[in-house]
This record gives C-alpha cells, sequence and structure tokens, in this order.
C-alpha cells in the first residue's frame, strides 16, 4: 500500500493528509474522532477500501498530530471550525463530492455536513456516534458529574466508561511522555469494549507513534476547549436534511454511546443500521473486514 502524506493549507491553516488509491477513483473522506489522529483510521482497513477502487483521504484536524498547533486563547474555535475545516479540505483538494466516513466525534461532523451540504456528499457513514442535535457531550458531562439526565436525553455510557473518566477527572494529569502514552493505553483498553481482546503491545506502539509524532500534544485538548466555547454548537432538528444513503454503525460493546445508532438511523430518512457483534467504540482489528465490507457496498448504492 503506498501513501503520500502532506500539510494542505486551508485557510489560516495547515492540515496532514494522507491519500490512498488512484486519484482519479471515486473520492473517500475520512473523519475521525476529537482529540484523535487521523492514522486511528487503520491501515487494513485504508487499504481495503482504496483497494476496491477509492480515493481514500485520512487527515489530523487542526491542533492535534502534524496539523497546526496553536494557542487556544491566542486563536480560539468551536467546532464549527472543525466542520469548515473538512470541506476547506475537499475545497484544497479539488473535490466537489465525496463519500463522507465519520468515527465519533467526527461523525458528528460527517452528518453536520451532510445536512447543510447535501451536495457535497454522496453517501455519508457514521460510525460509534450520536445523533446531530441531540447534545451527547451534556449527557455526558451529567453522567461524569453524577447529575440526573433530563427526560429525553441520550442513553448514558456504559459504567465502566463513566468510572474510569470520572477517576482521570480528578487524578493529576499526565507530566511525562511515559505517563501520557500509559493514559492513552488505558483509555484505548475501555473504549475498546468488554467482548474483543485487546492487545495491549500493539497499542503502546501506535501510541508512541502518536505522541511522537504530534506537534504539540498539549494542544489535543483544544478540542475540548472549542466544545466549551459554544455549549449549543449542533443544529437541532437537521439530521431530517440529510439527502445521501446513509450506514450507521454501532458496536454491540459500545462503551462511549451505546444505543446512539439507532437513533441516528431512525432520524435519517432511509438510512440502515449495522451493529458489529463484540465491537466496542474502536476499529479494532477484528472489525475491520465487516465493516470495510459493508462500506464498499454501501459506496456502491450512490
Amino acid at each position: 500500500m503506498t501513501a503520500e502524506g502532506r500539510l494542505v493549507t486551508v485557510g489560516d491553516i495547515e492540515l496532514w493528509t494522507e491519500e490512498f488509491g488512484d486519484p482519479s477513483h471515486p473520492p473517500v473522506l475520512l473523519i475521525m474522532g476529537s482529540m484523535t489522529q487521523g492514522l486511528l483510521w487503520p491501515d487494513e482497513f485504508v487499504g481495503r477500501v482504496a483497494a476496491a477502487g477509492y480515493r481514500v483521504i485520512r487527515y489530523d484536524h487542526r491542533d492535534v498530530g502534524r496539523s497546526t498547533a496553536r494557542d487556544f486563547e491566542a486563536h480560539p474555535y468551536t467546532w464549527a471550525a472543525l466542520k469548515d475545516d473538512a470541506l476547506g479540505l475537499l475545497d484544497a483538494l479539488g473535490i466537489d463530492r465525496a463519500h463522507v466516513v465519520g468515527h465519533s466525534a467526527g461523525g458528528l461532523l460527517a452528518q453536520w455536513i451532510a445536512a447543510d451540504h447535501p451536495e457535497r456528499v454522496a453517501t455519508l457513514t457514521v460510525i460509534g456516534s450520536s445523533p446531530l442535535g441531540a447534545r451527547e457531550g451534556q449527557v455526558l458531562t451529567r453522567a461524569l458529574l453524577g447529575e440526573p439526565q433530563p427526560a429525553g436525553s441520550l442513553p448514558e455510557p456504559r459504567p465502566e466508561f463513566i468510572e474510569f473518566f470520572r477517576a482521570a477527572l480528578t487524578a493529576a494529569p499526565p507530566s511525562t511522555r511515559a505517563e501520557a502514552i500509559d493514559f492513552q493505553i488505558a483509555t484505548a483498553r475501555v473504549m475498546n469494549g468488554t467482548a474483543l481482546p485487546f492487545d495491549e503491545d500493539a497499542q503502546r506502539r501506535l501510541e508512541e507513534l502518536l505522541f511522537d509524532r504530534a506537534r504539540d500534544p498539549r494542544t489535543t485538548a483544544n478540542h475540548r476547549l472549542a466544545g466549551m466555547a459554544d455549549l449549543e454548537f449542533e443544529p437541532v432538528g437537521a439530521l431530517v436534511k440529510v439527502q445521501a444513503p446513509t450506514l450507521v454503525v454501532e458496536g454491540t460493546r459500545e462503551p462511549a454511546k451505546p444505543g446512539h445508532g439507532a437513533l441516528i438511523a431512525e432520524a435519517i430518512a432511509g438510512a440502515r443500521l449495522l451493529m458489529v457483534q463484540d465491537m466496542g467504540h474502536m476499529i479494532a482489528p477484528e472489525v475491520v473486514e465487516p465493516i470495510a465490507t459493508a462500506l464498499i457496498a454501501h459506496f456502491a448504492t450512490a
């Protein structure tokens, strides 16, 4: 598998971008979640999709990985900027329309793009995400603080997720490279879910790579600050505007957003829900093949 990684100018920032497959093939834009690098899209997954005849693009959000990393106080933004970054990247690459695939908070951005710019989205795929406009971030905050959820709120994360992140809120933040990597490994273990095996050695190698390739590991927290800068950033009722054929993927052992996939599928006309047996929140090696196969078939419906 060959790949080209480069910095692409989008507005006043640079986004590290990597492409796979023939540039003349239909484009697929992969949008990763909050505070996570584009390399979290597994190489095998990307390779399978590219080999099926697609131009696959993964990238680092601003303030993450090799992309522009800046002081938030001097350069504040909201999550709308991350959505506009994805559209700006398509513009910079000369792409009018793409298959848009988002994981976790990247799935939220993908839904937002599909709702506001239907002409840009050939198909929409949402993996391990929450429905746009349902304020998942506020549900999570209340869950971690032990506050009651108002009627009609999204389902809370699983108990093991809440327990882990409650402890993290009161613990001293990592102060060294080793501590930061250990915390990321512990986080990945929780996100992997309780059914599939967890390869700690492989995860350590990945986390070391991610830490060392980041321009400034500290700026990943800017995504959290961006969310706090506008708690009401999500448009409500926008999913009725989605026109693209939509596939929603959720693991049966999803720890962070259990049951949210069905709510997305219900809100988007004609959307299909795929429940992946034993999958947690991560795209683990064991689920790469079924998810890639499902996406390739989904793209063909456009």
